[in-house]
């Protein structure tokens, strides 16, 4: 047995490393090299593990169950939102425009407003009495006002209605010859097979 004692520097001693032997029975072993594969810190275990899933709880089932009857609605607000989401920032962006229009106006803008406006009101007023020319008659003043003040503006858009008018037109008109020629042709060929 080693005593290790130190009277000089007895904290020194506990910091230097040192070897302390036993002695055994007298029989002397020769070590033996084992494998770094045979130690059981590296080796990997000998049974293999699997995961179980733990059971759900009425609670999970409960959720699950709503989860699961929430899920078609949700997917058609997600939906709907996407359908509405650019036309809702349209909107916004019309708005924002047109404040930003309306803090700077250029010169002459509200009086114009206020005649386009005050010929809507005498629309309304000689329109008294009826349904139909309560709408017809304010809006017609109106546009004929606006076009009075802004000529280039009122010939676009004119220009584009009518085109519009007459692509709708035309597309009516193939509409309708689709659907008669098919029946006059039809009743020519049932009166050629009659005679012979």
């Amino acid at each position: 047995m080693l005593k290790v004692t130190g009277s000089t520097m007895p904290g020194a001693v506990r910091l230097l490393p040192f070897t302390v032997l036993a002695a055994g029975d007298g029989e002397k072993e020769a070590p033996v090299l084992l494998d770094r594969d045979e130690l059981s810190l590296y080796s990997a275990p000998g049974h293999k593990l699997r995961y179980v899933e733990p059971e759900a709880g009425r609670l999970e089932e409960s959720v699950a169950t709503v989860r699961k009857s929430v899920e078609p609605y949700a997917a058609w607000c997600q939906g709907t939102y996407a359908k509405i989401k650019p036309k809702v920032q349209k909107v916004v962006q019309f708005g924002s425009d047109t404040y930003a229009y309306l803090q700077d106006p250029p010169t002459g803008f509200y009086p114009r407003a206020g005649i386009i406006g005050f010929t809507g009101i005498l629309g309304l007023f000689l329109a008294r009495g009826s349904r139909i020319k309560g709408l017809l008659y304010p809006s017609a003043l109106m546009t004929v006002s606006t076009s009075l003040y802004y000529p280039e503006q009122a010939a676009g858009i004119a220009k584009s209605a009518g085109d519009s008018v007459y692509e709708h037109a035309v597309q009516s008109y193939a509409a309708v010859e689709k659907v008669v020629k098919p029946q006059s042709k039809q009743a020519k060929s049932a009166n050629s097979e009659t005679k012979p």
